[in-house]
């Protein structure tokens, strides 16, 4: 088994849950008690945050990267960033790498298309929604993507940084993420993507209509696959 690094702490919360999945997955595809090997560096999320919420991409990335190679220096046969947004600027994260890169998006856009669909609704940060890196690399693989109304995307961002991120679940949330789903659902969606690591928290196959593919767990899956290759 290769060693599994892990580009994580954005948010804490989900990186916790790659953790436990990943562990899980190793136990039951190998049996006994198989754990898989984990290299994580998880890295302090409100700098990121604040360098999001200025736009300054390229300083968050350049943190990113210096962890990246840090990751490949200490062990790890390939890595994954546990996080959506992120993956905006994966290119200069993985400058000077020289491993091989699971990406989340592409994980996620294979495990639609063998589900034999190709209408997701995407429920993720608004820099996700709103922004071409995520949703072009779903329209080049045949999928058209639908992302909610103005006014959802922007409780579906606040409930992320404001309560998931801080491992705060509420029934009124996950009440208002079934309706946001609903509502793409009802735009004519045939499945949706919880396209932020930490939307797993309150949406699952339980409580939306339609099938639900949950990046976090599509992610863990298709990291375990590389690590045994």
């Amino acid at each position: 088994m290769k060693t599994i690094g892990i580009l994580g702490g954005m948010s804490a919360a989900s990186t916790q849950i790659y953790y436990r999945e990943l562990c899980r997955l190793t136990r039951e595809t190998l049996g006994g008690l198989h754990s898989p090997e984990l290299l994580i560096r998880s890295v302090d999320f409100d700098e990121i945050e604040r360098l999001q919420v200025s736009s300054n991409w390229d300083a968050a990335a350049d943190i990113l990267n210096e962890k990246a190679i840090a990751l490949e220096r200490g062990g790890a046969e390939l890595l994954i960033m546990a996080t959506n947004t992120m993956h905006k600027v994966a290119d200069r994260i993985l400058a000077g790498l020289s491993i091989p890169f699971v990406h989340i998006a592409d994980a996620t856009a294979t495990a639609i298309l063998d589900g034999g669909f190709r209408k997701p609704g995407l429920m993720a940060t608004a820099f996700t929604m709103e922004q071409n890196f995520y949703t072009d690399r779903l329209t080049a693989r045949a999928l058209f993507p639908t992302i909610p109304e103005a006014g959802d995307r922007a409780e579906t961002h606040r409930i992320i940084y404001d309560e998931l991120c801080r491992d705060v679940v509420t029934k009124e949330s996950r009440l208002t993420y079934e309706l946001i789903a609903q509502r793409l659902i009802n735009r004519g969606c045939d499945c949706l993507i919880l396209g932020c690591t930490e939307v797993g928290m309150l949406l699952n196959q339980d409580n939306v209509a339609v099938p639900v593919f949950d990046t976090t767990l599509i992610h863990c899956e298709a990291a375990l696959r590389a690590a045994l290759d």
